[in-house]
């Protein structure tokens, strides 16, 4: 029995990850290729990684499909969850993962740097949640999950676009988690510290040995750590009776 076999709690289950062609979208992908889903790439711009990632899930044995949609263009998002119904018919899981950074302080930033933020990781989210709910109220069951950040919950200079749309995701979040649940749907969000990730590999030494500072547990986190929690919303039977709630994969740097 090899280990997709072994674990398979999403057999037959479609997931869409938004911005899954590398770091977090990549682990989690990843992941549910594990457990047996069918995956959907997503991505904007990184066409070869994502076909790449495909051939990776192909290769595990593993239904995949890339598919390229600006998340924040509601016209690409409904064409998005069409190929999918139209290979597929059906969508169980979504992980809202695509996101952006345009950042400066506020007295310096540009506006079109703020709505271009606000755009794709608040408005992406609102919109493909709303096309993936349409599917799965008819199904009566699905598992949504939003990842937002700690720069939600704490803010962080030079990061006013960011951190706003990323505390909009967790009352979007809470809010959906209300309207939904009387149909067998759960929505959460997991919100990632400092992760190593393209972006965070842009930070110079100094910058790191500050971050790390604010971090009880010394270092930073893993996409595949990020993943683990994803998974277990996605996945785990248990996760059933959860919703509306926030998970902090952080190392301890936000303690409520």
């Amino acid at each position: 029995m090899n280990n997709i076999e072994s674990m398979a709690r999403l057999t037959e289950k479609v997931a869409v990850i938004t911005g899954a062609s590398r770091g977090i979208g990549k682990a989690i992908a990843l992941a549910f290729a594990q457990e047996g889903a069918k995956v959907v790439v997503n991505y904007a711009s990184s066409a070869d990684a994502a076909k790449t990632l495909v051939q990776e899930l192909a290769e595990m044995g593993t239904e995949a499909i890339a598919i390229g949609a600006d998340v924040s263009k509601p016209e690409e998002v409904s064409q998005m969850f069409e190929q999918v119904m139209a290979k597929w018919g059906r969508v169980d899981l979504l992980v809202n993962n695509a996101g952006i950074t345009r950042d400066g302080l506020l007295l310096r930033m540009k506006l079109a740097d703020w709505q271009a933020v606000i755009d794709l990781n608040l408005t992406g989210v609102f919109l493909c949640t709303q096309a993936a709910s349409k599917i799965m109220l008819k199904q009566r069951s699905g598992r949504i999950i939003n990842i937002t950040s700690v720069a939600g919950q704490m803010g962080n200079p030079g990061q006013a676009n960011y951190s706003a749309a990323k505390a909009g995701v967790i009352g979007f979040t809470k809010t959906v988690a209300k309207e939904l649940a009387s149909r067998g749907i759960t929505v959460n969000a997991v919100a990632p510290g400092f992760i190593s990730t393209d972006m965070t590999a842009k930070l110079d030494e100094k910058t790191t040995e500050a971050v790390i500072q604010f971090i009880p547990l010394g270092r930073y986190g893993t996409a595949v750590e990020v993943a683990g929690m994803v998974n277990f919303l996605a996945a785990d039977p248990a996760a059933a009776y959860v919703t509306g709630q926030v998970f902090n994969v952080d190392g301890g740097m936000v303690m409520a």
